[in-house]
């Protein structure tokens, strides 16, 4: 499919003359010829598409993968150049080339997915920040300054600052900053408590036991919030030790089963 080339010309001192080649091209039939002639081209036009993915190299991406990233961008401006429309080669392959490795950092550096509007957002504030930073040195440019350079809204900016710490996630065993003790960030995250399932057995029983005898209710308070002995409670109550046992078995045994019910 051809696509119509931008008008924007982008001028580079060494910018080959592959007019004629491309006109070649766009007549040779598909084969061996024709697939070699291309690969000329390509390799014509590679220190361009170089220099291009350089523009990209302070942004996390290792330089090697953002060059193989801007020769495939290179490619397909090479594949759906059109030389019949008279612009030059150069003013379509340079938005083609640029929008490729865009579309790489998109797709493929976040960690996470970020919507696009957001992503649009850090770099506005990214560009506005960098700019700024001639204007103001010594200290970072305010949330209120980069809003109005950037002619954007203050929440918008909070958007954009928050992003530019989100492009990558942080290793749970990375060392924090600032530590000399290996402690990592995973040594701070919380863990399961397991009291918790003590308070939901609690809640889950609580309805039972209002529903025993009381008797039966107290004994059970006694013997597991009171922590006392079966001895101490068949004193308590003037009942012998084993009926007070046979009452804590039967007791629990109905709760256990009332409950197991209810949760099936």
């Amino acid at each position: 499919m051809r696509t119509r080339a931008s008008a924007t010309h982008h001028p580079h001192d060494d910018a080959p003359d592959t007019a004629e080649a491309f006109r070649r091209l766009d007549a040779l039939p598909p084969g061996q010829e024709r697939d070699a002639l291309r690969a000329e081209i390509v390799e014509s036009w590679l220190p361009m598409a170089e220099r291009l993915a350089g523009r990209f190299r302070s942004r996390g991406e290792s330089h090697e993968d953002l060059r193989q990233v801007a020769a495939l961008g290179l490619v397909k401006a090479v594949d759906r150049y059109d030389p019949e429309l008279g612009n030059a080669f150069e003013s379509y392959a340079v938005p083609t080339i640029t929008g490729e490795i865009k579309r790489h950092f998109r797709d493929h550096m976040w960690t996470l997915h970020v919507p696009r509007r957001v992503q649009e957002l850090r770099n506005r504030v990214r560009f506005a920040g960098q700019d700024l930073s001639q204007t103001i040195p010594g200290r970072r440019p305010t949330v209120t300054e980069l809003a109005e350079h950037a002619g954007m809204s203050e929440e918008d900016v909070r958007t954009g600052l928050e992003a530019l710490e989100s492009f990558t996630a942080l290793s749970l065993d990375a060392e924090l900053p600032g530590g000399e003790d290996g402690y990592s960030l995973g040594d701070g995250l919380g863990s399961p408590d397991p009291a918790l399932d003590t308070v939901i057995d609690r809640e889950a029983v609580k309805p039972r036991l209002q529903a025993l005898p009381e008797r039966e209710r107290a004994i059970l308070y006694m013997r597991f919030f009171d922590d006392m002995t079966q001895s101490r409670i068949a004193d308590e109550l003037g009942i012998s030790q084993m009926h007070v046992s046979r009452l804590i078995s039967r007791c629990c045994t109905r709760l256990r089963d009332q409950i197991m019910r209810d949760a099936a």
